[in-house]
């Protein structure tokens, strides 16, 4: 247990770090936009291009995986839709409450973890995952809130849209020109390689640090639906479901079960508060559901952690 400790605390004294430094004025609103758009287009994307241009077809040919961690993400947020149904809610309320529900910091926070736990052979399950949650979920809701407020009069249109908009998402763009890429069978560059290392490397402690900077902001408006319901959902019913399938119904290496459950795990990432901002709906439930999973996270994950280490 001190050993996984040690492992994870780290982590969290990243987020804990950035929160202190935002809460005391150090790094302020500006800053935090900043070293978030330093992560986002260029730390992250080159550690995930790296990563997916230097694997093998036989590397991530594990239906298992994506069935385990798909099922686990689609059945929270089925649940949390359903059982977030009340009178005044429509659709986009229910869909952004199982979007907080179900849609894990993959990429900030859980990127970051795996390698620190399980080292570079968990990068591909780690960086799928991310991709599964960045794509299919978030456009997922997207649908389900448009097809309510009827923003876009044509379902092709909206399908449409929602696809460019992901595409120019560079977390989604990065891995997938680095599976290209790897396609071709040949090695990186030594350049590109070192660049990619250089860069990549910074991705996970200024993410660490950007969790806590978000964090650390003053909370909007009242939550709509129930924080704890969310919360709850998020750190146990969804792992419990992919644990169920990872380790119970398929075939897999155990870096890629043991990635799988971890990153079912996580708390609450960045999505569905960006999505409510932007649809002006929920704004407070998805950012109580951030700061509550992730304190609570710190317990959650170490356990889990502990519990996949022995």
């Amino acid at each position: 247990m001190t050993s996984v400790l040690g492992s994870v605390l780290p982590v969290f004294a990243l987020i804990l770090a950035g929160f202190v430094v935002g809460r005391r004025g150090l790094l302020g609103a500006a800053a935090t936009d900043s070293l978030n758009n330093f992560v986002v287009w260029l730390a992250l994307p080159a550690l995930l291009f790296q990563a997916m241009a230097q694997i093998t077809w036989r590397e991530v040919a594990h239906p298992g995986f994506l069935i385990a961690f798909g099922v686990g993400m689609g059945v929270t947020f089925l649940v949390a839709l359903l059982f977030a149904r009340a009178p005044g809610r429509g659709l986009a309320d229910l869909s952004l409450e199982g979007l907080s529900a179900s849609y894990a910091n993959t990429g900030y926070m859980g990127i970051p973890l795996c390698l620190i736990l399980f080292g570079k052979d968990s990068l591909p399950p780690a960086i799928i995952a991310t991709l599964m949650t960045a794509t299919v979920l978030f456009a997922g809701a997207i649908v389900l809130i448009e097809t309510d407020l009827q923003q876009s009069p044509h379902f092709g249109r909206t399908l449409l849209r929602v696809g460019r908009s992901l595409l120019r998402n560079p977390l989604v763009l990065a891995p997938l020109l680095g599976l290209a890429y790897a396609l071709t069978g040949w090695p990186l560059p030594a350049p590109v390689l070192r660049f990619t290392s250089l860069l990549g490397a910074a991705a996970s402690p200024c993410a660490l640090v950007t969790i806590g900077l978000f964090l650390s902001r003053r909370q909007p408006g009242q939550a709509g639906g129930s924080v704890g319901r969310v919360v709850g959902f998020k750190l146990f019913l969804q792992p419990l479901v992919t644990a169920a399938l990872a380790f119970g119904a398929f075939q897999m290496p155990a870096v890629w079960s043991h990635t799988a459950v971890l990153m079912s795990a996580l708390p609450v990432g960045t999505g569905p508060f960006m999505l409510a901002k932007f649809y002006d709906r929920e704004a407070g439930l998805a950012s109580r559901s951030i700061l509550y999973s992730t304190l609570l996270s710190v317990a959650t994950i170490s356990g889990l952690a502990a519990w996949l280490g022995g």
